[in-house]
């Protein structure tokens, strides 16, 4: 868990809030860009893709350095923040175009080692075979009346007072209508 970006992307939830506020206007849908700092998004490698965050100049300076870009750093209409949020459009572009030359792992360990947030875009394959999903026992197989074993997410929810139980799997369509309607409605069966 790369602290750092989950601290940017609390931070988008406020910057969108200051936003509206400051205008009076609902923060239109961008995807995952954010408004107000440029790069913040996900970036195509040459075998998945990666997830920057670049809070402020300095953090800017070092993905250049570490992605051998220097100059657009240097560059007066990308050297600010408020510069490349002007520009986006054009710096997308060219980190793009860098982006594409490595793979996903080799940006993650150079974006690490250099103290850039980032992240991998994961596909679910993916999610499941991380090894905190995989410590964390996210995912759990119950029996099913239908389908056999039927693999489920665990709740995310971790209490050490009162571990949570799985004891059934999803119900069949009407499968506890008349214990439903008994127990808790109190309802006899001509009811």
């Amino acid at each position: 868990l790369d602290l750092a970006l989950l601290d940017s992307q609390i931070a988008l939830l406020a910057y969108q809030n200051t936003n509206y506020f400051a205008t009076g206007k609902p923060p239109q849908r961008i995807g995952n860009l954010h408004p107000n700092i440029v790069p913040y998004q996900p970036f195509r490698s040459s075998d998945g893709e990666v997830i920057i965050a670049c809070g402020n100049d300095k953090q800017f300076r070092k993905f250049c350095d570490t992605a051998g870009c220097a100059a657009l750093a240097e560059d007066p209409r990308f050297a600010t923040n408020g510069k490349r949020v002007e520009n986006r459009a054009q710096i997308t572009r060219l980190i793009q175009e860098i982006f594409e030359k490595r793979s996903t792992a080799e940006w993650l360990e150079l974006l690490e080692a250099a103290g850039v947030p980032n992240g991998p875009i994961n596909d679910i394959a993916q999610v499941f075979a991380e090894p905190q999903v995989r410590a964390r026992g996210v995912k759990i197989e119950l029996q099913h009346a239908a389908a056999g074993r039927l693999p489920l997410v665990a709740s995310p929810m971790r209490f050490s007072g009162t571990p949570l139980e799985y004891r059934l799997p999803p119900p069949l369509l009407g499968e506890h209508t008349d214990q439903i309607l008994n127990e808790y409605l109190k309802l006899n069966a001509t009811e």
